[in-house]
Formats: C-alpha cells, structure tokens, sequence
C-alpha cells in the first residue's frame, strides 16, 4: 500500500516551520487546494468560504477563532482547532509593557519631548520643569489583580510577582497543569468581589464567550479600588467601552491599556490604545504554525484531538492495526447502531473510546481487520452520523 498523500490548503502565509510536521513526502500544501482534507489558516476571514466535502480540519495558527465558521464546521463534521499558550510569551511580554505604561505616562512624557524640538539648548531645562506631568507610582508592592490563570494570565502573575507586586488571581476553570505551573505567592480569589476591591490594576485573561461578553461593566468597575488600572489584552468585547470612559471621567479608573482600538476608545482621555501587536512576533507566528501543523497531522493520521474548540478532546496513539473514526450526534443509543454495524460484518472491535462535548460525539474503534468502504457506507447511512474517517 502506497503512502496516503493529504492536501492541505492554506489561506495565509505560513512559516515554513510548518513543513516539520507536514512532510512534503506525506503533503501537498497549497493555497490553490480546493478539495483539501485540511486547511492552515491565521487571520483570513473563512466565513465565505466554501467547504469542500473532503474538508476534515481547520487548525487556527492563533488562539482566537471568530474568523471560522465553528458552528457550520460542528455540523459538517469538520474539527476546529486552535493554538492556545503558542503566542502566551509574546502576549505575556506586551501585557508587562502594558503594566509599564499604564503605571507611568511614558507614552504621553514622549509625546511632550518631541514638542521641545527646536529649543536648543534650553531642552534640558525644559525637560526638568515639565517632567512632573507624567510621573506615576511604582509597581513594586501594588496588587496586581488577574482575571484567568491560563497560558498568558499564569505566566504574567509569576512575572509580576518577582517585579515585587502582590498577586491575586481568580479563576473558577483553571486546570491541574496551570495550577501546578503558579507560584506559590499567587493568592487565590474566590469571587469577583474577592479580586477586585484591592486590586491596584487588573490584567484580564479570559475567552470572549456568550457569559463574558461585556463582564467588565458599570457594576464590575464600581468594585475595583479607586483609580485602578486595567490591561486588556483578551478580547476587546468582554469589556464595556462605555462604562470605561465613565470610570475615567469620574477617576474610579486612572488608565485602560487595551490591544484593541476601536473608534470608540481611540480619543478617549486615559485609554492607551495599542494596535493588537499581543502576539506580534516571529517566535509567536513561528509557535502558533508549527502547533497548528502537528495537530493537523496528528488528526489525520490517527485521529487524535487537542486543542480543539468544537470537538471534545481525545488523545490517542498510532493505531496498532486498523481504526475508524465516527462523528455523530450526541444522543441515546449511537454507539450500540455503530457497534453493531461494525459487529455484524464479522470485524472484531479491539478497542474503542467514546468521548462527547455539548450536541457532538466522537467514537473511535480499533479493529482487528480493516474497515471496508461498504461498511464505512453503512456506518454513514446511520441517522445522526454525520462523518466516518476510515484512518488504517
């Protein structure tokens, strides 16, 4: 049997870090492959763009994914993934430059030298009058407050706490490996409430979801210590742009540093609008491609899932013998007609894992001989089926 060539299509420019995992020997990668079994993709919009039959995966070099139809590719049988903590030390990097520049006016102190040109010789002296305008408190022993202790909030609370500030996180989702990754001077918030009322500035980590859409309101920055300060390099939307600036006006808030201008904020007095450069990085470009690219292959060839924001997470090694991999619906009574489908062509199941998320369900089934194309058929025919990969 001849080596399987997959066709990825990609609908960016991708680092050519990518070719580590997807070997020119076992890939075509292009930007022309129409019917591809995956696609790489950064920040092309894909919300146009037709799906093939033959489309399997989409793999996002890039933590966020609004750019992917998700809930097209959910019912297509099409994995989406993503690449979370790729770019974490790019973002983590920005987030202490943030802290930097909401803590002192150093922005605005440039601004003002540069309208000294042409004084000459009384530069200095000028600069020595004026320079009170912009100074501001250290960080050292400021709280530091830390909404989401994943893969950039984590590493920014170790950060901070050896620049000598205290550190309280809160997040009611964090996993084992996070919290085993935390230094131990990290106190642990049980509530917003908790967070907030001590927190000098605020760095929010969180996803953009249905429930954190708009979190930082009125209410939420009326529990924050007068004249805060808050960094988002999240998602611009899980704070409110209008309660903001009221917060400015009225000193609860001194600064909000944020990495997603809008033209709501770009004059605002106080609001530091940097041009999302988070994850700006050759490093981070070069991280995200290649984490992208692994799990794309290992989705094809084994039918592994890491990373992905629509499918349930399903771990797993080379298959020993044969595999088949089934998307479907996740109700009563599936696994039983997909057993028994398989059973009934006289195959024995080896081994086989199930593993669900919301309305989708993923079953994978080591057999002893091969899956043929007539039972892959049979298995198609199954109402609530919506895919079958025969993998080996």
């Amino acid at each position: 049997m001849g080596v399987i060539m997959y066709k990825i299509r990609t609908l960016n420019a991708i680092s050519d870090v990518i070719y580590d995992a997807l070997s020119k020997e076992e890939y075509i990668v292009s930007e022309n492959q129409e019917d591809s079994d995956a696609i790489l993709v950064r920040s092309a919009s894909m919300h146009n763009v037709t799906l093939p039959p033959s489309l399997c995966a989409i793999a996002r070099a890039g933590a966020g994914f609004n750019n992917i139809p998700v809930a097209e590719c959910s019912k297509a049988g099409i994995v989406v993934f993503n690449t979370p903590g790729a770019n974490a030390n790019a973002v983590k990097e920005s987030v202490l430059t943030g802290l930097l520049l909401g803590t002192r006016d150093i922005v605005g102190g440039i601004e003002w030298a540069r309208t000294l040109d042409g004084k000459g010789d009384d530069i200095p002296k000028l600069v020595e009058k004026g320079k009170n305008q912009f100074t501001g408190p250290e960080l050292k022993g400021k709280t530091l407050a830390i909404m989401g202790l994943g893969a950039v909030g984590g590493p920014v609370a170790n950060t901070a706490y050896h620049l000598g500030m205290e550190i309280i996180g809160y997040d009611p989702y964090i996993s084992v490996e996070a919290a085993w990754s935390l230094s131990r001077a990290v106190k642990r918030a049980t509530s917003y409430e908790m967070l907030l009322e001590n927190a000098d500035y605020l760095s929010i980590h969180i996803p953009l979801a249905d429930n954190t859409r708009g979190l930082i309101n009125f209410d939420m920055l009326n529990k924050m210590k007068r004249g805060g300060v808050i960094l988002n390099f999240s998602r611009g939307e899980v704070v409110d742009d209008d309660a903001v600036k009221a917060a400015l006006k009225s000193g609860q808030l001194r600064k909000y540093i944020t990495d997603f201008p809008n033209q709501n904020l770009l004059k605002a007095q106080g609001v530091l609008c940097i041009p999302h450069l988070g994850a700006s990085t050759p490093e981070s470009e070069e991280n995200c491609a290649e984490m992208a690219a692994q799990q794309i292959d290992k989705y094809l060839k084994t039918g592994s899932i890491v990373n992905s924001v629509n499918f349930p997470r399903c771990e797993l090694d080379v298959p020993e013998k044969h595999r088949v991999a089934v998307v479907h619906d996740n109700v009563p009574s599936m696994i039983g007609q997909i057993t028994l489908t398989v059973g009934g062509t006289a195959v024995n199941i080896e081994h086989m894992v199930n593993k669900s998320r919301d309305t989708i369900a993923y079953t994978v089934l080591d057999t002893e001989a091969a899956i043929t194309e007539e039972t892959a058929e049979k298995l198609r025919a199954i109402s609530g089926v919506t895919r079958v990969r025969v993998i080996a």
